[in-house]
């Protein structure tokens, strides 16, 4: 059975750093590889930080497409949320932001011969898991076990890997901020301190909880969000993280957001605007290995 990569669902850490490279103009895949070796293990260091690694969709059904699954693909284009595909993604998550930023830049100089940091978002956990807006995140987040499912592939191509989602949000605070609370948690569908869900009679078809709960076959699609805030006083907002063993879950919650469909938008939308997007492949850790020798 394939291994996924631990870092994925590892719990109780504060700080976050994503990284996201393109590979250098006419730069071979064999180098790539050669560059990433020192990573075919990404579990955690010994510093205590967890390293994930992702590829973007085109880049890993070049280097490894025994390995590809046949859906794997970049981010979709859709009005309102930008595509900004890149070529490898690193997530690195530890307890503190002094071995963090040490682990953050050996990944940086180990890849600077074949490829150029393109984003480096830097997040952290807000108070008790909140996003800045003040509400409580991921509360429909499957519990772990029940995590492993949602997130990874059971079989075939890519078994042990999984599809995932990146984004960075920009929030208006100033704006949201100026709502009364009850139009806050109309806004968002849930109650601000415990993060109760709205009734339906209550909750407006504009809500963010009524855009994204999606049913097929009687079955809510869920997916393993591992978001996280960032930003400084000037710019502030949120790193939209998920992982799903289906990808077109996250393309099918996207149109719902931005009313691709049926023309009724996401009112967080708002409040909060995307300006990177982009989709990613995180292999099993058998698959990397082979991958990478």
């Amino acid at each position: 059975m394939a291994t996924p990569q631990p870092g994925i669902f590892a719990q109780g850490t504060r700080s976050h750093r994503h990284l996201e490279f393109d590979l250098r103009p006419g730069m071979a895949p064999a180098a790539l590889l050669a560059a990433l070796q020192p990573l075919r293990q990404p579990s955690t260091t010994a510093g205590g930080v967890n390293i994930v690694l992702g590829f973007g969709p085109t880049a890993w059904r070049t280097l490894a497409p025994q390995h590809a699954p046949a859906d794997v693909a970049d981010f979709p284009v859709l009005a309102g949320a930008p595509a900004t595909q890149h070529d490898v993604w690193v997530w690195c998550h530890g307890t503190g932001d002094d071995v963090l930023l040490d682990v953050t830049r050996a990944v940086v100089a180990l890849l600077a011969p074949v490829a150029t940091v393109a984003l480096e978002v830097a997040g952290f956990v807000y108070h008790d898991g909140r996003d800045l807006t003040g509400f409580i995140d991921g509360t429909e987040n499957p519990a772990l076990e029940a995590a492993y499912e949602v997130a990874t592939i059971a079989d075939g191509a890519g078994a042990g890997g999984a599809f995932a989602i990146t984004q960075r949000w920009v929030h208006d605070l100033e704006a949201f901020n100026a709502l009364p609370v009850a139009q806050q948690e109309a806004v968002v569908g849930r109650t601000k301190p415990d993060s109760v869900q709205l009734d339906d009679d209550v909750r407006p078809p504009t809500s963010h909880v009524t855009r994204m709960v999606i049913e097929e076959d009687g079955e809510e699609l869920a997916i393993y969000r591992r978001s996280v805030p960032y930003g400084t006083v000037g710019e502030h907002g949120l790193h939209f993280v998920a992982f799903s063993a289906q990808p077109d879950r996250f393309t099918k919650m996207l149109r719902r957001m931005f009313g691709a469909d049926d023309g009724v938008r996401d009112r967080l939308t708002e409040f909060s605007v995307p300006v990177t997007g982009a989709y990613w492949f995180v292999p099993s850790l058998e698959a990397l290995g082979a991958a990478l020798g």
